[in-house]
């Protein structure tokens, strides 16, 4: 097999990775990284999508003048967010960002209109401000121009797939997403659009993670002075991408992907879209070869990566390396927060924040930056816990450990305190699960592998995975009955 280049688009950063499969073995090289900063107009926070498209245009050209042989590409990125073409087959403006304020308030108008149990019984996707239904009922709030019936809906990897093929498509994994798309028809829901004023006009034909979706176009190959290549729907949300890369050797597995959000759950043949998972708010996505994510978002390393971009505007430069050891110094169990409070949520003043909160719940504020550190990874690795057991609770299954993949295992405290924290073994690896997921679905549909299972057999055999076993359960134990009182998670 020749070579192949999964773009794995992050809420920060975005990477090209050249794979290559030798002797069953995967082999992946970074082939570019740049960053992928938000850029706030007016008040207003957009993604620079045009920025990505160049980014992704470089990358083809470094495969070219290193004489690398592409064979073909695939995209996946973050959820949720999305552009419109219009009728002269131009990009009408920058996509939003999932945090701009613009969903403020949004959800209660909608369920005016439409009851939250309707749209979990349709959809089986977990409630969020910022999930696509709201940014769009934002936008016919606001009484937006992209809105127009003969315009086009496509999300992030859509679009520069669009940009590089001309094909306009949306695929799988990532529809289930917007809290449109019903899982038990297997499409677009038409009676919730129409109930919402969305005209099915604007969304387009799904296709299965695996899909042939077009080939560069020739405006692109003349431009970079390439050959055409196909380009492959993989699964273009990257935590189904990331849950294609987990070396799992058991069918019934649990995984968390961690990064800016982590995502915890598991893969499932069926959604599980009853009360309990509603109540929960638990959400079924879409994944690879027909089947679905039973997971949970929980708001992630976002809170610390604010924290440190604070600390830099006071003159304080930490290295993430040295927030690790700052809180490894801290004292322990000395506050804790819920991550996926609603104050966390927007860009800001985390540590303020947290302060806040630890007033607001009868704690003592953290005073040292390691304070909050070590505040911020203990409420991550507790509230894992509780995640865990309502996976294990929802799914009807028992999970020997948890599978870690993503940026987020470089964390080694993490590691070991969600090991502790779940009171089970930890399995951390591979750190780049969306972009070897993303690879893996295009040798699957190139037939290198039969189907996923094989593909995460060659995924083991090829990355290093770090096992934490649980230690101090006792005050590991004490301290997450103080968190689920403090927090009030299980109310």
């Amino acid at each position: 097999m020749g070579h192949i280049i999964a773009f794995d688009l992050g809420a920060s950063s975005g990477r090209a990775m050249l794979g290559r499969l030798t002797d069953g073995r995967i082999e992946m090289t970074e082939l570019h990284r740049f960053p992928n900063d938000p850029v706030q107009v007016g008040g207003r926070l957009h993604w620079d999508i045009l920025r990505l498209y160049h980014e992704i245009k470089q990358a083809l050209l470094i495969a070219k003048n290193r004489g690398n042989e592409v064979d073909s590409i695939g995209i996946d990125s973050w959820a949720v967010d999305f552009g419109f073409i219009g009728m002269n087959g131009e990009l009408l403006g920058n996509p939003y960002h999932y945090r701009d304020r613009h969903t403020e308030g949004m959800m209660e108008k909608l369920f005016a209109q439409v009851p939250a149990e309707e749209i979990f019984r349709r959809t089986g996707i977990q409630f969020l401000q910022f999930n696509t239904i709201f940014q769009l009922f934002a936008l016919k709030q606001a009484d937006s121009p992209w809105l127009q019936k003969e315009n086009r809906f496509l999300m992030i990897p859509d679009l520069l797939r669009y940009f590089l093929t001309g094909e306009m498509q949306s695929e799988f994994s990532n529809a289930t997403t917007t809290q449109l798309f019903n899982p038990v028809k297997g499409g677009w829901d038409e009676e919730l659009l129409e109930k919402l004023g969305f005209p099915k006009s604007w969304f387009g034909e799904v296709l299965q993670p695996g899909s042939k979706a077009g080939h560069l176009q020739p405006s692109v190959c003349e431009e970079l002075g390439i050959p055409s290549l196909p380009v492959y729907a993989v699964a273009e949300h990257d935590t189904g991408s990331a849950v294609a890369a987990v070396p799992a050797a058991e069918r019934s597995f649990a995984y968390l992907s961690c990064g800016t959000w982590s995502l915890m759950g598991t893969e499932v043949r069926e959604p599980v879209m009853g009360d309990l998972a509603r109540q929960l708010n638990f959400t079924n996505e879409g994944g690879v070869e027909g089947t679905y994510r039973l997971l949970k978002n929980i708001m992630g390393l976002w809170i610390l990566q604010e924290s440190r971009r604070e600390w830099e505007k006071a003159g304080k430069s930490y290295s993430f390396t040295e927030l690790v050891q700052m809180a490894g110094a801290a004292a322990p169990f000395r506050a804790f927060i819920d991550p996926d409070d609603a104050m966390f949520l927007a860009p800001g003043d985390m540590p303020a924040r947290i302060a806040q909160y630890c007033r607001q719940t009868g704690q003592p504020a953290p005073e040292t930056d390691g304070e909050f550190v070590r505040c911020i990874l203990e409420s991550l690795a507790l509230k894992y816990r509780y995640v865990f057991e309502m996976t294990q609770r929802l799914s009807g299954q028992t999970f020997s450990g948890l599978h870690m993949v993503g940026g987020g295992i470089q964390n080694t405290l993490l590691c070991r305190w969600s090991a502790n924290a779940i009171g089970k073994p930890v399995w951390a690896g591979p750190s780049e699960g969306s972009a070897i997921g993303n690879l893996a679905v295009q040798w699957i549909a190139q037939g290198a592998f039969k189907d996923i299972w094989e593909a995460r057999q060659a995924i083991r055999n090829s990355f290093p995975v770090a096992e934490y076993m649980p230690e101090e359960q006792d005050r590991w134990g004490h301290a997450y009955d103080r968190f689920v009182r403090l927090t009030g998670i299980a109310e």
